[in-house]
């Protein structure tokens, strides 16, 4: 696998994608600059060893060129975080691209506008990314995001540097985590799966139940399990024609000697609101016009054991509506079991838009060994696909 260690870019143009696909206010002002920190230490990189960066990334699902889904919106977030100038230019191909980058000189920084406002971008039209390719030198892929995306710049771009391509610092991070959990991992081995559904973790489930012991499901999709085996759930939410396959799994499980933990507890109400009734209720017996929202006491209890024997843990999903305050109390109690089990030497793996966004909001990101940056392309490791962006580089 070679990464950003295996070059020297002493006056080389790195070509970087980058996962800059941050969320924007009305005032077009960066909410969350968590992506662009994680491509910080890839572009520091290079420009130590004394060779220029060019950075290009997609921002939103524009339809043509649109303005406010240019990526100059960005660029004194950019500034900020990387500690230098950033040169913009308002194009990522042509001519006026590549004077500006032919005008670029060692330890400066060069941003492409948005490359989702060519069709040919996720197309992975073949003469789009050879346009790009002409830009750099060196093609290092950073942006983890979109690695599950066949793309001009994630993918396709990569057959025109044979030799001179790469993987950045966050890209290898996230392969070498994930190979962690799935391959490398120290027993027990813990993976927490919560979330609304069933049918968005089946193939993950099915994919990880030959490498796990215990496996914990939480959240809206511990209620098809529940309804499956004969409990009362109430106005829960319920994927009733996936009860079988919740069986099928149950059953798997137990031929390969994997622990299932589902909530025994809830914490019900008699509306989806923040200010419902609420009252803690047996997860098998909750009466019609109340629904499961949090994971209640005895279940917060019973899984702090589970996370705290295990040596690797793995969490997608939350265990309850966390963005209600009133039903986070779960989520957060799940966050300081791994906490602990991380401090005692776990290694913990976070994933997934949601967990992602739950550890943030309660202040766990630092106090786990990793958290993901990429939601689907995470999920899609996790199956056990291999993704196009990482294949292209490693061919």
């Amino acid at each position: 696998m070679k990464t950003l260690n295996d070059f020297n870019f002493q006056d080389k143009k790195a070509i970087i994608r980058v996962d800059f696909n941050v969320p924007l206010n009305d005032k077009f002002e960066v909410t969350d600059a968590t992506r662009i920190q994680a491509a910080k230490p890839t572009i520091i990189k290079v420009l130590e060893d004394g060779g220029s960066c060019i950075l290009m990334s997609h921002l939103g699902r524009p339809k043509g060129k649109q303005d406010e889904f240019s990526l100059r919106h960005i660029v004194k977030s950019v500034i900020d975080i990387i500690g230098c100038n950033v040169k913009f230019v308002d194009d990522c191909v042509g001519e006026k691209v590549e004077e500006a980058v032919a005008n670029l000189e060692s330890g400066e920084i060069l941003l492409l506008e948005n490359l989702r406002f060519y069709d040919e971008e996720k197309k992975g039209d073949v003469s789009f990314a050879e346009q790009l390719s002409k830009l750099g030198d060196i093609y290092v892929n950073d942006a983890f995001g979109t690695a599950h995306r066949a793309h001009a710049s994630t993918t396709i771009i990569a057959q025109f540097f044979e030799e001179n391509k790469c993987f950045g610092s966050l890209l290898a991070r996230e392969i070498e985590s994930i190979d962690k959990v799935l391959n490398n991992s120290e027993k027990p081995v813990l993976a927490i799966l919560g979330g609304a559904k069933v049918s968005s973790k089946i193939t993950v489930i099915e994919n990880i139940l030959d490498k796990v012991d215990h496996l914990i499901i939480g959240g809206g999709m511990s209620f098809t399990f529940i309804k499956a085996q004969g409990g009362k759930i109430g106005n829960s939410i319920c994927e009733d024609d996936k009860q079988e396959l919740a069986l099928e799994i149950l059953k798997q499980a137990e031929a390969k000697g994997v622990q299932v933990h589902i909530p025994v507890d809830v914490i019900a109400a008699d509306d989806f609101s923040n200010d419902a009734n609420t009252q803690v209720l047996d997860i098998t017996t909750i009466p019609d016009g109340w629904q499961g929202l949090d994971a209640g006491p005895k279940s917060r209890e019973k899984f702090d054991i589970v996370v705290n024997q295990c040596k690797t843990i793995l969490w997608n999903g939350p265990l309850g509506v966390f963005e209600m305050e009133s039903f986070a109390g779960g989520t957060i109690a799940l966050g300081h079991s791994i906490d602990k089990a991380t401090k005692n030497g776990a290694f913990s793996l976070v994933g997934g838009g949601d967990s992602v966004a739950a550890v943030k909001q309660f202040g766990f990101a630092d106090k786990v060994s990793y958290v993901s940056t990429g939601g689907g392309a995470m999920l899609e490791m996790l199956e056990g696909k291999s993704l196009p962006g990482i294949e292209a580089i490693l061919k």
